[in-house]
């Protein structure tokens, strides 16, 4: 199991990746606030994404967020690594994504 500081470290890397390959945060041009619940630690990160990066990451719920992500540490560890394929974990319940349909079909562009 990872830990708290692990996961946020880990969305804080996805974050620099975006801002480092322009090209991807592009293609998932939202303005949503979002929040991701990290199940076996109970712990929650929200922020916003905006021009295709994270920002304002910090701790915490925010039960108003547009977009909702549910995962276990090991799993939001390894989805970011790119060593677990984000469809596969979303069809086998791995992984879960509550957001509008539209915004479903921008973030597709992401993984």
């Amino acid at each position: 199991m990872a830990t708290a500081d692990q996961c946020r470290a880990v969305l804080e890397e996805l974050t620099a990746r975006l801002v480092a390959h322009p090209d991807a945060a592009r293609r998932v041009n939202l303005d949503r606030t979002f929040t991701c619940h990290i199940r076996d630690l109970d712990v929650h990160f929200h922020g916003r994404l905006a021009q295709g990066r994270i920002v304002d990451l910090s701790d915490g719920d925010d039960p108003s967020a547009a977009i909702r992500l549910v995962v276990t540490s090991d799993d939001l560890l390894a989805l970011v690594a790119g060593e677990l394929n984000v469809a596969k974990a979303w069809a086998s319940g791995r992984l879960s994504i509550h957001a509008s349909f539209r915004d479903l079909l921008t973030l597709r562009k992401l993984m």
